[in-house]
């Protein structure tokens, strides 16, 4: 086979492969349905689990395990008021000890001592290369130009906690900084979420990475022991993207930001960092519904 033909055909399972990802993405809270499955990618029901463990380097059942411990963990650390019993059910487990053994295999720890201190390096050990794996199958089209909206940014006072080193490490700062606002009742539906992106992880060293973790608030951000401040995302004129999908695949909308958008609209950058508001939330909505808007700030 040609090298043209071979390249054709990786694209054609590509493609495939990436709508049973999608759809197992959507059926979390139904039963596997392999038949359905295969039935989605246009593939072989004999022959599609093979297919997908070559391609994914593990089973149907295995992808969709780790989706589901994925969402129990975050609802554990994130939202503590959800019951475990109630996060085991949603987890496909059909009682809380079955659940707890799975988790702590998993994890080296029950959901409760996670829930009180989740170790996060074995939790990035299990997840980053899931993380990689669906990134590898993510849409490479370009986003729609017509979905680029210019808009003027109103100025907005918030309280801004920063990250600063290897991104492995943020999701004990996204903790550290939901505990506070937990603590100052500043809950996402009355205070706006947004992410200040001061670096492209790819073009600085991890331990040099900054990322802001941010919530409107109403006056001056107190002094307090979370090394919270306040904070200002200025007003002004900003290219505002929707982008659908954990923020962990929003490089594709970046980059054609930059790459396309920018060039071709004749526009010229503030001095301000690419900033993102969140919208919808996982795991209150599934991780592919989450909704941000990423805003590149213009003159």
């Amino acid at each position: 086979m040609s090298s043209n033909r071979t390249r054709i055909v990786k694209c054609d399972m590509q493609r495939r492969l990436t709508r049973v990802l999608d759809e197992i993405d959507h059926s979390l809270d139904r039963p596997l349905d392999i038949t359905g499955l295969a039935e989605a990618a246009a593939f072989s029901r004999f022959h599609f689990q093979r297919q997908f463990s070559v391609f994914l380097g593990m089973s149907v059942a295995e992808y969709r395990r780790l989706l589901l411990m994925k969402r129990a963990g975050n609802q554990l650390v994130y939202r503590p008021e959800e019951a475990v019993t109630d996060i085991a059910y949603d987890a496909g487990y059909e009682n809380l000890e079955s659940f707890s053994r799975a988790f702590k295999r998993a994890f080296g720890q029950t959901p409760s001592d996670f829930r009180a201190t989740p170790d996060w390096d074995i939790w990035h050990e299990t997840f980053n290369p899931l993380t990689e794996l669906k990134g590898r199958f993510m849409p490479t089209d370009p986003p729609d130009p017509d979905n680029v909206k210019i808009l003027e940014f109103p100025e907005t006072r918030i309280a801004i906690f920063e990250h600063t080193g290897p991104q492995a490490g943020l999701s004990k700062s996204v903790q550290h900084f939901i505990s506070w606002r937990r603590e100052n009742s500043l809950p996402p539906l009355k205070h706006a979420t947004f992410n200040i992106l001061y670096d492209d992880p790819k073009a600085v060293a991890p331990c040099d990475y900054r990322f802001g973790l941010c919530c409107e608030v109403t006056g001056p951000v107190p002094e307090n022991g979370y090394g919270i401040r306040s904070s200002l995302i200025p007003g002004g004129r900003c290219a505002v993207l929707p982008h659908m999908g954990s923020l962990d695949f929003a490089e594709n909308a970046i980059r054609f930001l930059y790459r396309d958008w920018l060039p071709q609209s004749g526009e010229h950058l503030r001095d301000f960092p690419l900033f993102v508001k969140r919208l919808k939330f996982f795991p209150d909505v599934p991780e592919h519904e989450t909704v941000s808007e990423v805003y590149l700030p213009l003159l």
